[in-house]
């Protein structure tokens, strides 16, 4: 996240960030008609908006949180201009916040990006940059779920390997145990006829002669 702040401030810097994002901006349909000082304004002023519009998502509360999504939802819902499209995609993009969706903000940018002349030219900078930003952490996450699937799966056969040898050791067990009852058992067979055959053979004592 720190990362992500330092990046669009330093985008902001680039342009000489000044005034507030949130008033409308008419886009000539020549730029060159513009001198270059109103130029550079403008892009400041709509980067600036784009910039207070990530700054209360990544530094709010929830409740503040959530009303800066459905407020820049509901621009994007009721007319998707290129410039809305991409705050929504902005703010979707911020990660640990309810609202956020990386996913369909790849996709938004990818989408304005596809169209760059109707964004200004900073514009175009910031979905480019942000866009490289989800890419990249889409590309960990995926990383991420593929090791600890990996994980999973060696966990769990060496968790079979373990069962399979603890079941065989446990049927050797018994094995051992009912020869061992066997042979305990012949053996008192064997006591048994022995001290049958020495009872039997053992003479009856004569009475002594006078």
């Amino acid at each position: 996240m720190r990362h992500k702040l330092n990046l669009l401030a330093g985008l902001a810097m680039t342009v000489a960030v000044a005034g507030c994002g949130s008033m409308p901006i008419k886009r000539p349909h020549d730029s060159q008609a513009l001198p270059d000082i109103d130029r550079n304004s403008t892009e400041a002023t709509v980067i600036s908006g784009y910039l207070d519009t990530c700054l209360k998502v990544a530094r709010g509360t929830p409740a503040e949180q959530a009303e800066v999504l459905a407020n820049v939802h509901n621009d994007y819902t009721a007319a998707p201009t290129p410039s809305r499209v991409l705050r929504y995609a902005m703010v979707l993009s911020i990660p640990n916040h309810a609202g956020s969706d990386p996913v369909v903000a790849q996709r938004l940018l990818r989408e304005v990006l596809a169209n760059p002349e109707t964004l200004l030219p900073a514009e175009r900078a910031l979905a480019f940059l942000q866009l490289q930003q989800v890419d990249r952490q889409q590309s960990l996450q995926a990383d991420v779920r593929r090791l600890q699937l990996g994980a999973e799966r060696n966990a769990n056969e060496r968790i079979a390997q373990l069962t399979r040898r603890l079941t065989t050791e446990s049927e050797e067990n018994t094995r051992l145990k009912k020869a061992l009852a066997d042979a305990q058992a012949k053996l008192d067979a064997i006591a048994n006829i022995e001290g049958s055959s020495n009872n039997r053979r053992t003479p009856t004592p004569e009475g002594r002669k006078p």
